[in-house]
């Protein structure tokens, strides 16, 4: 039975398996009809998309394989994936479904799907969708086609923007000039609305998606054009997101990089303000900068790791009931707003900060210095456990003591590739590019 489900659902090339008409109108059947037995009711689905071209014809054969099971299905057209998880919520869906590849180029797609809670639905409940797909044969393709209900998507849509602003009543934005990239995604049409609503002077960018422009050389990824145009239009900030605007990463009024680990920086201190840092902890990944550890470190919060990825992130806030989280991408989740990272709301969320504390971006992030980073990759035979190996345990251990709480060596391997990954952050380039050339230097005399 092959894996379909990663840590973000499924996601491939439109059009090639598992992203192929007959698997998708599979997974639609798959989850309506065990969704109908547990429920002893035929399920209620929303559904809803990016901007790319594939999106709509993958989302009406999702349909025809729920109709089996006389699913009931709605969608919202195109919405960000936090605005479908916060209708499943709100409307008693019994499930969302989100069509997005997220930040990866206009080719890809994918599936994901939540329960009302805002969490992803069960890996035991991928699993047996995988076991449908694996045993599904041809019948998918005699399913007849499904055209969309569309009959309330504006309300849909009115209703998320009405959530995000209302959770911030006293919040205005008159006097600010802000910059949005849009990403030519999911956010293109309600990041202006959202921020015109609250008062701001809004410029927007790549707000004009043809279908094949999403995450093209902007948005999150890209910044450089939000940059310039943040300093040409002396605009108080600006905001990039990805392609379902479940992320956001800043620039500040010089033009300045204002990303994940900078913005976890700021809302933990204003957390901590108001008395909602729950055990003055945050978590991150393995991937934050040290810097972002050693500025928590000056203000008594902890910050927990996790493994990379969102999923995981979520994962640890559940169990150690934290109250702030995120990844460097700019993807942050606050679990008493929604468990599923808000591109948007984090966006108010530091707005809020400026307005309150009449501070610019810059001032804001005062404190929180990324430390250079390194990383070089090794090819290797095999994949061994570095610790058991003792000349590799013996350098780390070396280099653990030179760094002295100063800095962080992370060592990994590829998940789809022969390499081991040498990452090192401290306070001197030079210094650390010599210590990962060491550490890669005993990797190739073991395993290579």
């Amino acid at each position: 039975m092959e894996k379909l489900f990663g840590t973000d659902g499924v996601r491939g090339v439109a059009g090639t398996f598992p992203l192929d008409e007959n698997t998708i109108r599979t997974i639609g059947r798959s989850l309506a009809t065990r969704m109908a037995a547990k429920l002893g009711r035929p399920p209620r689905l929303v559904t809803g998309r990016d901007t790319r071209e594939s999106g709509e014809w993958i989302e009406r054969a999702f349909y025809s394989g729920a109709a089996v099971a006389d699913a009931v299905c709605q969608s919202a057209g195109v919405l960000t994936t936090p605005g479908i998880a916060f209708l499943t919520r709100e409307f008693d869906f019994d499930a969302g479904v989100v069509i997005s590849a997220s930040h990866n180029p206009f080719e890809d797609n994918g599936i994901k799907i939540f329960a009302p809670s805002g969490k992803k639905i069960e890996e035991s409940a991928e699993r047996l969708i995988e076991r449908d797909v694996a045993a599904a044969g041809e019948e998918a393709s005699e399913l007849p086609s499904s055209e969309l209900d569309r009959s309330d998507e504006a309300r849909f849509q009115d209703a998320y923007l009405d959530y995000l602003a209302g959770q911030f009543p006293a919040l205005s934005l008159a006097g600010k000039k802000i910059v949005a990239d849009c990403a030519n995604g999911a956010a293109s049409e309600f990041a202006p609305k959202l921020l015109t609503r609250l008062g701001a002077e809004v410029i927007t960018i790549n707000d004009r998606p043809d279908g094949r422009n999403i995450n093209s050389n902007c948005g999150s990824l890209h910044l450089e054009g939000l940059q310039a145009k943040v300093v040409e239009s002396k605009a108080d900030l600006g905001v990039g997101f990805d392609g379902d605007a479940d992320r956001s990463l800043f620039v500040d009024e010089s033009g300045n990089l204002v990303d994940g680990d900078a913005t976890l920086w700021i809302l933990a201190r204003f957390f901590e303000d108001v008395g909602e840092l729950v055990d003055h902890t945050v978590v991150a990944t393995v991937m934050s900068n040290i810097g972002l550890e050693i500025a928590f470190r000056s203000r008594n919060i902890k910050l927990i790791r996790t493994a990379v990825g969102d999923k995981y992130v979520l994962e640890e806030l559940l169990r150690s009931g934290t109250s702030l989280g995120g990844e460097q991408s700019g993807h942050i989740i606050i679990p008493k707003k929604s468990l599923v990272g808000d591109g948007m709301m984090t966006m108010l969320f530091v707005l809020e900060m400026m307005c309150e504390n009449q501070r610019s971006l810059s001032e804001l992030v005062a404190g929180f210095t990324r430390y250079p980073q390194t990383l070089v990759n090794v090819k290797v035979a095999e994949k061994r456990p570095f610790e058991s190996i003792p000349a590799i345990a013996e350098v780390v251990r070396s280099i653990e003591t030179e760094l002295d709480g100063t800095g962080r060596l992370l060592l990994r391997y590829s998940g789809t590739e022969n390499l081991a990954r040498v990452m090192i952050e401290g306070k001197d380039q030079a210094a650390i590019e010599d210590q990962a050339r060491r550490v890669a230097d005993v990797i190739r005399g073991s395993i290579s």
